[in-house]
C-alpha cells in the first residue's frame, strides 16, 4: 500500500494525516517532537510527504524530513485550497487541512523537490529580506512625497539611508555566498553574460528559481507565469493570458526585460516584430520576458555565455 502524507504546519504544532491508515497525530512544534515525528513517517517509507508554503515556518520540518532521506515536497497552498474548494470541503481546521493536503499528493503525486543546499538557502533568505527592505525603502520615498514638514521629511531621509546602507549590507552578504559556492558563481555569471541582465536580477534568479536549466521551455515559463494560457470554449477563443507562477521572479526580470528590449539586439528585434504584427506593448514586453527566461534556461542547461545568435 503506498502511503501519502501530509502536514499542516502552524506556528506552535503541526498536524499530520497518513492516507490508506486514514491515522492523524498532532505534534508540539518542537526539535523534540520532530524528530519523533521524522522516527515515526520513516518507519511508513511513505511515497511523498506533502505541506503547504507557510513563510517559512516549515523550513525546519523539511530540512529533517531531507535529513532523515524521506521525499518532500512544498506547494503552493492555493492549489490545494482550490482542491479543498472542488470537493465540497469548505470546513477548516488544522486536521483537516493535514488530511486535504494528503489527499492532494496521492490524488495528484506531485514529484518530490530536490534538498536546497545550506548556502542556497541562505541566499534565498538575504534574496527574501532584501525585497523587503526595498519594498520599505519604496514605501517611504512614497511618503516623502508627501511631507511637507521639514522634521518630518529629515526623518524620512535618515529611514531612506539607513534602508540604503542594510539593503548594502545584504547585497555584500549575497555576492560572498555565491562567489564562495563554484556552482552558483558559475549559474550567476552565465547569467550576466546577456545583456540586460546585471547582477541583482542574477541573484534574484539564482536564489528564486534554482529549476533553472532543469526544466524545458514551456516549463520554466510556466513556473514564472509567463506561458500564455489557452481560455476557449467551444467556438468561442479567447485570450491567452499569462499569470500564476513566482511572481517575484516575474517582478524582478519586469526592468531587465525593458533594458534587453533596448540594448539586447535579439531581444529589442522580437519586440519590434510583435509590435509590427499587431501585439500592444504589455503583451509584446511579457513575450519579451518569456523569451529572456527562455533564453537564460537554454544558457544555463548548456552551460553556455549569451551569443547573438540565441534566437
Amino acid at each position: 500500500m503506498e502511503i501519502y502524507v501530509g502536514i499542516d504546519v502552524s506556528k506552535k504544532s503541526f498536524d499530520v494525516h497518513i492516507t490508506g491508515l486514514k491515522k492523524d497525530k498532532s505534534f508540539d512544534y518542537t526539535r523534540a517532537k520532530v524528530k519523533e515525528c521524522i522516527k515515526w513517517l520513516a518507519s511508513l517509507k511513505p511515497v511523498l510527504v506533502l505541506m503547504e508554503a507557510t513563510g517559512g515556518y516549515e523550513q525546519t520540518l523539511v530540512a529533517e524530513l531531507f535529513a532523515a532521506s524521506l521525499p518532500v515536497k512544498v506547494m503552493n497552498p492555493r492549489r490545494i485550497r482550490d482542491f479543498a474548494k472542488a470537493k465540497g470541503q469548505m470546513a477548516k481546521t488544522d486536521k483537516i487541512d493535514a488530511r486535504i493536503i494528503a489527499d492532494f499528493a496521492q490524488t495528484f503525486q506531485p514529484p518530490p523537490q530536490e534538498e536546497i543546499d545550506e548556502i542556497s538557502q541562505k541566499i534565498k533568505s538575504l534574496v527574501s529580506r532584501r525585497r523587503q527592505l526595498v519594498a520599505m525603502r519604496v514605501q517611504e520615498l512614497n511618503r516623502k512625497e508627501h511631507a511637507f514638514d521639514t522634521d518630518i521629511a529629515k526623518s524620512i531621509d535618515k529611514l531612506i539611508k539607513t534602508f540604503d546602507q542594510e539593503i548594502a549590507k545584504i547585497e555584500s552578504q549575497i555576492s560572498n555566498h555565491i562567489d564562495n559556492s563554484p556552482k552558483l558563481k558559475q549559474k550567476t555569471d552565465l547569467l550576466t553574460a546577456m545583456k540586460g541582465i546585471g547582477k541583482t536580477t542574477a541573484m534574484c534568479i539564482t536564489a528564486e528559481l534554482p529549476e533553472i536549466g532543469l526544466l524545458n521551455n514551456r516549463q520554466i515559463a510556466s513556473l514564472i507565469g509567463v506561458a500564455p494560457l489557452n481560455r476557449d470554449s467551444g467556438a468561442f477563443r479567447g485570450r491567452r493570458m499569462t499569470g500564476g507562477g513566482r511572481r517575484e521572479v516575474r517582478t524582478q526580470l519586469y526592468m531587465p526585460t525593458l533594458v534587453a528590449i533596448q540594448h539586447n539586439p535579439v531581444i529589442r528585434a522580437y519586440y519590434q516584430h510583435l509590435l509590427k504584427n499587431g501585439k500592444n506593448k504589455m503583451v509584446a514586453v511579457v513575450a519579451c520576458m518569456r523569451k529572456l527566461i527562455i533564453t537564460l534556461n537554454a544558457m544555463v542547461a548548456k552551460n553556455q555565455p549569451w551569443i547573438d545568435n540565441y534566437a
